[in-house]
């Protein structure tokens, strides 16, 4: 088996020098990142088998980074979050697996040598939820509405997600508005109780 090429995307440097320390001997690690903007230059110019690809970054995060990239690479996120909602917008853009960062180097080795060899990747507690396509309602939120959404569930107020998100109370009002509508709930508790059900 080829050694796959691999570029590490994360805009905390720390992380990505333990990420090559630790897997570098097992694959080709031939670029990194640490904005969106260095990664899809890198990626384009090398054109890796596989991306470790950070979900959260500044600058619209790995989802900017999947959209942007015109090049046949294969993502793998690796996140510090399992929570289904960050799945989402990933596999939808194309991303072929998503793990945590608690995983051990050895099967992250195996997760990337499976992503390249074409190979779907995903943590056993998404898997079922990535194979019943994303849950059609959730998935029928936008991703505002989403992160709205999650902290609603958590029990922040409308001003606190407001400053959360820097957007207005009023805008936090229309979204849960349409975050009912579109789920066919009443109220917060019906949506926190929906919420819990999925793990967001």
């Amino acid at each position: 088996m080829s050694v796959p090429r691999v570029v590490i995307v994360d805009d905390h440097g720390l992380f990505r020098d333990g990420v090559r320390s630790r897997i570098g001997g097992e694959v080709e690690i031939v670029g990194e990142a640490g904005t969106v903007d260095e990664a899809v230059e890198v990626i384009e110019r090398e054109r890796p088998d596989v991306v470790l690809l950070d979900v959260h970054m500044p600058g619209g995060g790995g989802l900017e980074v999947v959209n942007r990239v015109t090049t046949d690479a294969r993502f793998l996120a690796l996140s510090v979050s399992d929570a289904p909602v960050d799945v989402i917008d990933l596999v939808h853009a194309g991303a072929r697996g998503y793990v945590t960062k608690t995983i051990e180097p050895d099967a992250l080795v195996d997760a990337v040598r499976r992503v390249a060899a074409g190979e779907a990747v995903f943590l056993p507690s998404l898997a079922g939820f990535v194979l019943d396509t994303l849950d059609p309602e959730l998935a029928s939120l936008t991703q505002r509405e989403r992160e709205v959404l999650r902290l609603i569930a958590r029990g922040y107020l409308y001003k606190e997600v407001a400053l959360e998100l820097e957007i207005s109370p009023k805008t936090v009002e229309h979204h849960v508005s349409a975050v009912l509508r579109k789920l066919q709930l009443s109220n917060r508790h019906q949506l926190s109780h929906w919420a819990s059900r999925r793990r967001l």
